[in-house]
């Protein structure tokens, strides 16, 4: 085959490295990827690169990133970035990855506190780990990231859908209001789950949902949402909900509406905080 031939059939993903494919590369693929570029049969994935073959949410980067042991020569190629870590590694989808809690820990260095939180929620999610899992292994790490591994360890929670619910969440917790309960669920008699709410205080029945725009775009889901308000309604519970422009553009303007009502519901509000301002700085 010539490197016309090549070219023409199959889809460089990194210099020298090609895969044939008429679509975009999977993780898995960029991870196998990624591997040969290390050309180390110690590698492992880690860093985002392993987040995502979990099926994690992490920032996105251009970089796919693996790890050698130390002492084992790097090579260095556009688009790969080969770390030395002495970390373990396990097998998942037949590749070698830092397990779910390293992966954790590693981006700890890189990532600021509501991203990290982010990424620890939906590793729970996917059932990767546990937060008691996250919080005993922060606890023994040191180095840099170390303190921002152990604050966001302890903020992440089960139960939680979309990175949307986190970042509401720590809107809350980073301005001083309540955390509140986390994924409230309603059954019937005989154990169904009918109803849940994002977060809540169940003593003033009060909760604050995030609505995304896919919510809108289903007729069915958007009836159904309709029904489901209207059943909470009657039972005096009142909702709050954020859409995207709630977080990112006119976060302030959120904290004060939530501040409002909770005093109104009678939910203890604490001092206000402006933590907050540093991870969302809005447009407004």
């Amino acid at each position: 085959m010539t490197r016309r031939q090549l070219a023409a059939s199959s889809t460089q993903l990194v210099r020298g490295i090609y895969v044939q494919s008429t679509g975009a590369p999977d993780v898995l693929t960029q991870a196998r990827a990624a591997l040969l570029v290390a050309a180390s049969p110690q590698a492992f994935v880690s860093y985002h690169l392993a987040a995502r073959l979990y099926g994690a949410v992490v920032p996105s980067t251009s970089d796919l990133h693996v790890s050698v042991p130390p002492g084992t020569k790097r090579r260095r190629r556009d688009g790969v970035v080969v770390h030395s870590s002495a970390r373990r590694s396990t097998l998942f989808r037949g590749v070698p990855v830092t397990p779910p809690a390293d992966t954790f820990l590693d981006l700890a260095r890189l990532v600021d506190l509501v991203d990290l939180v982010v990424l620890g929620d939906s590793l729970v999610r996917r059932g990767r780990c546990s937060p008691a899992h996250l919080q005993t292994a922060a606890a023994t790490f040191t180095g840099r990231g170390a303190r921002r591994a152990r604050r966001a360890a302890a903020l992440v929670r089960s139960g939680v859908d979309s990175p949307m619910e986190t970042r509401s969440r720590m809107l809350r917790v980073l301005s001083g209001l309540p955390e509140l309960e986390t994924d409230i669920r309603f059954y019937d008699d005989s154990g169904r789950l009918r109803r849940r709410l994002d977060a809540g205080d169940r003593r003033t029945r009060t909760a604050v949902e995030y609505d995304g725009r896919h919510h809108v775009q289903r007729e069915e889901q958007w009836e159904a949402d309709l029904g489901r308000r209207e059943q909470f309604e009657d039972e005096s519970w009142r909702i709050v909900t954020l859409i995207s422009g709630d977080i990112y553009v006119s976060p302030g303007t959120t904290v004060d509406r939530l501040r409002r009502i909770f005093r109104q519901r009678g939910i203890p509000v604490g001092p206000p905080r402006d933590e907050w301002r540093r991870y969302f700085p809005g447009r407004q």
